[in-house]
């Protein structure tokens, strides 16, 4: 059994992906600043760090298996990215252009000044073939419309249809935020998914007018109109580089292989049960996994029986190198599918239209995404299924014919918790049940409280700051 020394606090991180990286980070910074005598322990159930960003360098290629870019309103990567001395590698997309597939015709381009589809100006939506006229007037009730009046969540899908209509939000505003969320927005929580927009219909009146608001108080560069989203950004070598800093900035343990099983009391520690056998003994715990293996931990004593409703969607991406002349005649950089059209893809993005240096010279790389919610079964086809899926797709598409040079195919199974109705107060209560018994155990990571990068490094913060509190105070 491993003894924490008398003079010292040991943290325990369980899960080494972005969450617990950025955990194991903070922990270190506040621990200095403050001379707080502190030592962590970083375990990972696999051999490798990262979780789902995942970058394949080969023959002059980049390719993301996972996350491919962020948005970064807040500046959470910026700031961690200067600490760790990388932010010159950050470069924002040169191009984009956001096209959507209705009913399988012919691919139409997103209006300008449009944000997760809803439209911040009024001419740009009026000249768009997406919706039908009678459609556009209904959408622009938006401006009109009082307030809602209900109490507690309610539906993602639900507050949009009431504030746009039917088709506005089926042609426009689905596809999008299916995309962000791989889920149904009828199934997706307002409350957990975008509060914004609540606040934006409370306080302005509507959400269109208290998007444009928003808008005219930011930095410019935030969002751009060619761009016709807010910045996304990436790291020029990959999303792993932000991995590889973080595991180089670590100076505590790092235990890989090692699964915890199950967390004690013991008098007034925590002990964790490992996989090897062993013991470890420690003051405080951060569990930074998904919601399904922290839930199991607790099993003994029926805490986290809450984090069992979550359910979880299993997407597939596919990478794909084609000749660059192949999708010459398209000019987009990111295609979505309404729910309406017969596509098994979900999303299709020309990587190297948005960042040129991830692939050398007279190549295309396109990043594809499968699986929806109640659909999980593309996901479980062979490679070679799946290539000839997407292929077909992309055929009657773009018109591609030729085949692609080499495919990456990538699963992450059970991988996208979906955030459903009543999910701010689910998480709420378990994390309440879980300090009754366990004060020093906190939780963080993509099943609670915010799917995005930044999201889950400011979960990693803020989880290192109350627990050094609590440990410390």
């Amino acid at each position: 059994m491993i003894h924490v020394t008398d003079n010292k606090r040991r943290v325990a991180i369980i899960g080494g992906g972005i969450t617990g990286l950025s955990a194991a980070f903070y922990l270190q910074e506040q621990a200095k600043l403050h001379h707080y005598p502190l030592e962590i322990v970083l375990l990972e159930g696999s051999h490798r760090l990262g979780g789902k960003l995942q970058t394949l360098r080969k023959d002059g290629f980049i390719i993301e298996r996972g996350p491919d870019s962020f948005v970064d309103r807040n500046h959470i990567v910026l700031d961690l990215a200067t600490k760790l001395g990388i932010d010159h590698d950050l470069v924002k997309t040169k191009k984009a252009k956001t096209y959507i597939a209705v009913n399988n015709k012919e691919l139409q381009p997103v209006p300008k000044n449009t944000i997760l589809g809803i439209p911040t100006q009024i001419k740009p939506f009026m000249a768009s073939s997406l919706v039908s006229w009678s459609g556009k007037v209904r959408a622009t009730a938006d401006l009109m419309l009082p307030p809602s009046r209900i109490d507690g969540d309610q539906s993602l899908g639900k507050f949009m249809r009431r504030r746009f209509g039917e088709e506005f939000v089926q042609n426009l505003i689905e596809p999008f935020l299916s995309g962000v969320f791989s889920g149904d927005i009828d199934e997706l929580s307002l409350q957990a998914t975008l509060p914004i927009l609540l606040q934006y219909e409370q306080e302005a009146g509507s959400v269109m007018r208290g998007m444009r608001r928003e808008l005219t108080s930011m930095d410019p560069r935030t969002f751009t109109e060619e761009h016709n989203a807010f910045s996304v950004q990436t790291f020029a070598d990959g999303m792993d580089t932000l991995v590889d800093s973080l595991a180089d900035a670590f100076d505590g343990q790092l235990m890989k292989g090692v699964r915890v099983q199950s967390i004690m009391q013991s008098n007034e520690q925590l002990c964790l049960e490992l996989n090897n056998k062993s013991m470890l003994t420690v003051d405080g715990v951060i569990i930074a996994t998904p919601h399904q293996a922290a839930q199991k931990l607790f099993e003994k004593q029926e805490l986290l029986q809450d984090l069992k409703s979550i359910p979880s969607n299993t997407v597939a991406s596919v990478s794909m190198i084609f000749d660059e002349k192949t999708l010459a005649s398209f000019d987009g950089t990111d295609i979505y599918m309404s729910r309406n059209s017969d596509y098994s893809l979900t999303s299709v993005t020309n990587e190297t239209k948005k960042w040129p240096h991830i692939a050398p010279e007279g190549y295309a790389l396109l990043n594809c995404y499968i699986g929806r919610t109640g659909d999980a079964a593309i996901v479980e086809l062979s490679d070679s299924e799946i290539e000839k899926t997407v292929i077909e797709d992309l055929q009657q598409l773009s018109g591609i014919t030729e085949q692609p040079f080499k495919t990456v195919v990538s699963r992450w199974k059970d991988s996208m918790p979906q955030y459903t109705i009543g999910h701010v107060d689910r998480i709420k209560c378990a994390k309440e049940k879980l300090y009754e018994t366990f004060p020093t155990v906190r939780l963080a990571g993509n099943s609670y409280e915010g799917i995005s990068l930044p999201k889950c490094i400011e979960q990693g913060m803020n989880n290192a700051e109350e627990l050094l509190k609590e440990l410390f105070k």
